[in-house]
């Protein structure tokens, strides 16, 4: 007897046990997407390769390696000598658009997923579409590096240094002229700087201030930069 009733509190028991896993959730990883790397046009390069050229434009082949975790891309292309942005979609990895010639330009790849509003960005390269009888190159304006665009700064003894980088596809830079002031556009600040870096310019606390660089080449060539605003505290 005491067997039996051993044997039927068992028997009441594995239901309980049986039915336990059903309440189980499935957890789903949502993975956020990579950054793709750009493969062509290359960074800071001439880009002859256009094809069906016109007097004023030619299809470049835009061309990056996947990120992982991607369902499309977003191709951010900007005219550096306008400023003006163009963001272009795409499935692939590659892309086939009709540019300016004889026109410097910059680009990067954001890749997106459908499963997360997280993007991946790349680095930005610049590249100057090449024109019929091209020799010489305008500089690429300057990238505007510190202090950043609409940042503000704690300065010491009221002094600011300003820091930016220059590239040139025939690596002829030969000066900076900074532009630098409370009005915008700035007035020219100072002429014929041979490095990227001007340090020791006098500010004011409670103050704002804009910025701008334009880069000669040896040839006359001028670029001109993005103005950026810094307020002083």
């Amino acid at each position: 007897m005491k067997q039996l009733k051993q044997i039927g509190i068992l028997g009441l028991l594995l239901p309980f046990f049986a039915c336990g896993g059903g309440d189980d959730a499935v957890v789903t990883v949502v993975k956020d997407p990579t950054s793709a790397t750009l493969t062509f046009p290359l960074s800071n390069s001439e880009c002859t390769e256009g094809t069906a050229p016109t007097a004023t434009e030619s299809t470049v082949t835009f061309k990056w390696n996947a990120g992982t975790d991607t369902d499309s891309y977003g191709l951010l292309l900007k005219n550096l000598n306008t400023g003006s942005s163009t963001t272009y979609t795409s499935a692939n990895t590659s892309l086939p658009i009709k540019i300016k010639i004889a026109t410097p330009y910059s680009w990067s790849v954001i890749s997106k997923s459908k499963s997360t509003a997280t993007t991946a960005t790349s680095p930005t390269w610049k590249f100057y579409n090449a024109g019929a009888g091209n020799s010489s190159y305008a500089p690429f304006p300057a990238e505007l590096v510190s202090p950043a665009n609409n940042s503000s700064s704690t300065v010491t003894n009221n002094l600011i240094s300003l820091d930016w980088t220059g590239s040139d596809v025939d690596n002829d830079i030969d000066n900076y002229t900074v532009y630098f002031g409370e009005t915008n556009p700035p007035a020219e600040h100072q002429t014929d700087i041979d490095e990227s870096l001007l340090e020791n310019i006098s500010v004011a606390s409670g103050k704002t201030y804009y910025w701008k660089i334009d880069t000669k080449d040896s040839t006359g060539n001028i670029s001109t930069s993005d103005i950026f605003k810094v307020s002083i505290n």
